[in-house]
């Protein structure tokens, strides 16, 4: 999700599923009062669903904005058979982390949703 599509999707009032885990940060002054502004704005929302879904939005802006490293090794040819190279850059190593912390969170939340029915 962009961060430009916050604000409709505030509106909706929409949910996702959530870890266990916990973040405390302490933000700049600025920051606070900003994130205030927009707690008042959108009431129907608490100020830790705000904070969670700003920082998913700047997550995937974050990735779209690594940059691509030509590597040696081609991995693919396009459709007018030039050949396409490896991404060296830090993309590929976010998204196999990302894949790998996904599949962390998302096995101990079946194993605590299969604890709570037993």
């Amino acid at each position: 999700m962009k961060i430009r599509e916050l604000a409709q999707h505030w509106e909706e009032n929409a949910k996702g599923r959530l870890t266990k885990t916990e973040y405390a940060i302490h933000l700049d002054v600025e920051s606070a009062a900003r994130l205030a502004a927009i707690a008042e704005m959108y009431p129907k929302r608490q100020t830790e669903e705000l904070l969670g879904e700003l920082i998913g939005a700047a997550l995937e802006e974050l990735e779209a904005s690594f940059p691509y490293i030509k590597g040696q090794q081609v991995v693919a040819t396009d459709e007018e058979g030039d050949p396409l190279y490896e991404d060296v850059g830090p993309t590929p190593r976010f998204l196999t982390l990302s894949r790998r912390y996904l599949h962390d969170y998302l096995h101990d939340m079946s194993a605590s949703s299969d604890e709570q029915k037993h």
